[in-house]
């Protein structure tokens, strides 16, 4: 019986049971598509590092011995949508039944559903083997609960999996080292560069210009730098472990002008494409901590454990908790438009430059240059979160939908009025400068509130306090920042409402 399986871009699972062994009658559909292209505008090194990763898939487990059915984005037979992708499949083949896995986007889950019901074979749906939890455990772990706290959710996952534990407690007899990850990075601790892959991309940068694919961002077509291939992901992360682990927990929340990457692992689109597992990569990391104990802080493994075992995990449940209502919310009502300085980074504010800037060239930026540099100017600005969704999941390479507006509609926007995170993310310019060197060339002043050379977030801040107050009224964790507020001279906070509103009509003005 003549097997079609399909496999999309963001399933390059190498390990899958699948691919245990080769079946003549098995034959694997890929394809690259415009529907995957063009639902959303991309960065051009997120295109180009799918395709890259797709292909290395293909010709790897290929050279196993098994068969694939692959469309390239220029084929002229690629029908370059799913329902008729899958149609030209079965067709070919003569295949008599269809399988998938388990999509990890509910829109292509909804589309894969919908195609199975007009097909006259037996179909079948397969998990990707990939993620610690099922879809809805968390939703069974707080079912009853009245607030999904990530901490206790994080707490069952190190029980459950047995990882940094000891006689059933934490190992170094904390839960969370949190507290020791928020240091300012001054160059004590030099950085190790990045590992460099110098892969050749051009060939495909010239498909998609042939094809007429719309991008935005940068890219170094002879020095692509984003592992394709899990060898290359492999490497990385031994790297991160020899190099970068020692610091990683230390700066994982630090910003500077002149390094980019800091000690983060750059990791995440080896994990969210599936070229790696999170257990491979927790293993890694907790093996080489165990045999290092003499040179790295257990505040360093648990930090980076935390992201992946607890965050990562928790943000997957909670989409398919809430989906397909949460791609909807806009619980405190904003709807400004998303600044055109977001697709150029040209912008008078050196944190904003530098954050957009990085994430243009780079396709990436780190967690907090996502929330309390570019998301916290965003919901300062009352940003539509449509807008804010549509821009984070285009610019990086990690970027699946899954994992993209968890965060950004919830943890960045509190669009979802508090699911995910128990208070708005905000602050003024005092915690960017506490975090980063982005304030000392700047051209605004990061303690002034009023006045031409007024840093913007700190009229932002006062005026979303004040415009939102109605929202945050029995808000426990906010009642400190609206106590303040409530003490601000009418004068003042007059003149800080009125600055804002200048900067939120003109914002590539600033």
């Amino acid at each position: 019986m003549k097997i079609v399986r399909l496999i999309l871009g963001d399933q390059l699972n190498q390990q899958h049971s699948w691919f245990t062994k080769t079946n003549e009658e098995v034959v694997y559909l890929m394809a690259e598509m415009r529907q995957e292209t063009d639902y959303v505008k991309h960065h051009i090194q997120k295109v180009v590092g799918f395709f890259a990763a797709m292909r290395n898939f293909k010709n790897d487990l290929e050279s196993r011995g098994h068969s694939f059915l692959y469309f390239h984005i220029n084929n002229p037979e690629n029908p370059q949508q799913l329902e008729k992708l899958i149609q030209l499949a079965l067709e070919r083949t003569g295949a008599s039944c269809f399988e998938y896995q388990l999509p990890d986007e509910y829109r292509l889950e909804q589309q894969l559903r919908a195609i199975c019901d007009t097909l006259d074979i037996p179909t079948k749906a397969v998990g990707t083997e990939h993620f610690y939890t099922s879809r809805y455990e968390l939703e069974e772990f707080f079912k009853g609960k009245k607030q999904l706290i990530m901490e206790s959710f994080y707490r069952m996952m190190r029980k459950k999996h047995d990882i940094m534990m000891v006689n059933g407690q934490p190992d170094g007899g904390k839960w969370n080292f949190d507290h020791n990850n928020r240091k300012k990075w001054t160059g004590t601790h030099g950085i190790p560069k990045e590992l460099n892959f110098k892969q050749d991309v051009s060939a495909i940068v010239a498909e998609l210009k042939e094809a007429k694919v719309s991008t935005f961002g940068s890219i170094k077509e002879n020095a692509f730098n984003w592992p394709t291939s899990r060898k290359q992901c492999m490497l990385l992360l031994e790297y991160f472990c020899k190099h970068l682990l020692v610091h990683f927990g230390d700066y994982q929340d630090a910003m500077h002008t002149e390094e980019k990457f800091l000690f983060h692992s750059r990791l995440s689109f080896a994990m969210n494409s599936k070229m790696m597992s999170p257990k491979e990569v927790i293993d890694s990391v907790l093996g080489y901590y165990y045999d290092h104990t003499d040179k790295v802080a257990i505040s360093q493994v648990e930090g980076f454990v935390r992201q992946i075992l607890g965050w990562r995990e928790y943000m997957r449940g909670i989409y398919w908790k809430e989906m397909p209502k949460y791609a909807k919310l806009n619980q405190l009502d904003n709807h400004n438009p998303l600044p055109d300085f977001f697709w150029t980074g040209n912008t008078k504010m050196n944190c904003m430059k530098h954050a957009i800037g990085q994430s243009l060239d780079e396709a990436y930026a780190h967690h907090i240059q996502r929330l309390m540099v570019i998301g916290n100017y965003a919901l300062l600005t009352q940003t539509n979160p449509d807008e804010v969704d549509a821009w984070y999941l285009g610019v990086y390479i990690d970027a699946i939908e899954w994992v993209e507006i968890t965060n950004t509609r919830g943890m960045s926007q509190f669009a979802d009025g508090g699911i995910v995170a128990t208070k708005p993310y905000v602050s003024s310019a005092n915690y960017i400068n506490k975090m980063g060197d982005y304030c000392k060339d700047c051209h605004y002043n990061k303690t002034k509130k009023i006045g031409d050379d007024a840093c913007p977030f700190n009229a932002l801040y006062w005026n979303f306090l004040d415009s939102k107050k109605e929202h945050f009224k029995g808000n426990q964790r906010m009642a400190m920042m609206l106590n303040l507020l409530n003490k601000k001279d009418p004068e003042e906070l007059n003149a800080l409402n009125e600055r804002a509103k200048e900067i939120i009509e003109n914002p590539d003005n600033f």
